[in-house]
């Protein structure tokens, strides 16, 4: 059961872990084995802050399980194939029953993905772009607790990377939804203190070879 004080969970397996997952079986795998774990393939980084665009106003449970829905849909998230969407591909879009049929965020994956282009162009990766603003000691809690999750959705760093990301054209990246997207590609480790994941995210943050 969840700890009301501390958002902690024990599984099935006797291991504790944060609360969100629910120890649904496809949920747990995601917590275990991607969520905090730093990431710097280009693909990757665009698909999630695409998915986390689509996950506004819904749970990440229900984009988790279309994934692989949106993953054929949209070309396994290569950018420079979505750049080159047409108005046909999001009528096709709005007719996958796979996905989250809604136009406003089709078209902005399409938007974004000519915008991550632009970037790469001028950065180099979108790696080396979102890892420059990986927050330093300073600017983390002494403490990753459930208070203070529950009490920060969006952080001064997240709303620093959504001013930038609006003002080059991208959309549907408010602070909020960019920092689960800072959460989950393993920019910060907000696996909760007594989580067994937090070490390990740990561990693997600290071997990560920064991109640059």
């Amino acid at each position: 059961m969840e700890t009301e004080n501390t958002g902690l969970i024990e599984g099935a397996d006797g291991v504790t872990r944060c609360f969100w997952h629910g120890n649904l079986p496809d949920y747990l795998h995601y917590h275990d084995h991607e969520w905090g774990r730093p990431v710097a393939d280009d693909r990757r980084l665009f698909e999630k802050i695409c998915l986390e665009g689509f996950q506004s106003g819904l749970s990440w449970l229900t984009i988790l399980r279309k994934r692989e829905a949106f993953r054929e849909a949209f070309d396994g998230f290569d950018f420079e194939r979505v750049a080159k969407f047409t108005d046909a591909d999001v009528e096709r879009l709005l007719g996958n029953a796979g996905i989250v049929r809604h136009r406003g965020k089709i078209a902005s994956t399409i938007n974004n993905a000519q915008r991550a282009r632009e970037m790469v162009a001028e950065k180099g990766s979108l790696a080396a772009y979102f890892w420059s603003f990986e927050p330093g000691q300073s600017e983390r809690p002494a403490v990753v607790d459930l208070a203070h999750l529950r009490a920060n959705p969006t952080t001064a760093v997240s709303t620093r990377i959504s001013k930038d990301l609006k003002k080059r054209g991208w959309s549907f990246v408010g602070p909020t939804t960019v920092y689960a997207f800072m959460q989950a590609m393993g920019l910060v480790n907000d696996h909760i203190e007594g989580c067994a994941c937090r070490a390990e995210v740990e561990r693997d943050r600290a071997a990560f070879k920064r991109p640059v």
